[in-house]
């Protein structure tokens, strides 16, 4: 019995240590099978400290002031100048929905309405066609609109979404960083979208 016992240690341990990786949460490749989830109010927004907000060194010929999404690393640098930028831990599309380009913000709002676009509909028939702002919006706290596109920088009611390819082209963060990030910056503010990070 008490090898039996040691035997389903052994095998309890070796199954542990294959799926440890699994459980440490996601990678930055990581693409989550996440549908939006109107009405949700999540409980706790804190993040993994990777992706926390924090100061970093960043490297960039870019002037203070722009915002550079890398979207590979699952982060948005806001330049800062003297080789610093604030970095914030992102969501960003999945699979056939992520771009890149230079773009302008041409609008901000805060508690933003959604309103879904009908390929998104077409893929989740279940969403409502209109939602008024608050919590329970998935566009969270605040938007930033680019340019005349369809893409926002917005907020998110899934905080465990950051740090993965979910999204239908957007970017988002957690609410408490999208609100830092509207105080920051102004209508007009460039943001530029890399795939691949500068060598």
């Amino acid at each position: 019995m008490a090898m039996i016992r040691f035997l389903i240690c052994i095998q309890l341990a070796i199954f542990a240590l294959l799926i440890a990786p699994a459980s440490e949460g996601f990678t930055q490749n990581a693409e989550m099978n996440i549908d939006d989830q109107p009405g949700f109010v999540p409980e706790d927004e804190s993040l993994p400290p990777e992706y926390q907000r924090q100061m970093v060194f960043f490297r960039t010929t870019e002037p203070p002031g722009t915002i550079v999404i890398q979207t590979a690393e699952r982060y948005l640098y806001l330049v800062q100048g003297n080789g610093r930028a604030m970095r914030y831990g992102i969501g960003v599309g999945r699979e056939g929905f992520q771009w890149q380009g230079l773009l302008k913000i041409s609008r901000k709002a805060e508690w933003p309405d959604w309103t879904p676009p009908s390929e998104m509909i077409q893929r989740q028939p279940y969403l409502p066609r209109f939602m008024a702002g608050g919590p329970g919006n998935p566009m969270g706290a605040r938007a930033l609109y680019l340019g005349a596109t369809v893409y926002r920088i917005h907020g998110t009611n899934q905080p465990q979404t950051i740090g993965s390819a979910v999204s239908s082209g957007c970017f988002r963060l957690v609410n408490a960083d999208v609100t830092d990030l509207f105080n920051r910056v102004p209508v007009g503010t460039k943001v530029v979208v890399r795939q691949r990070p500068e060598i």
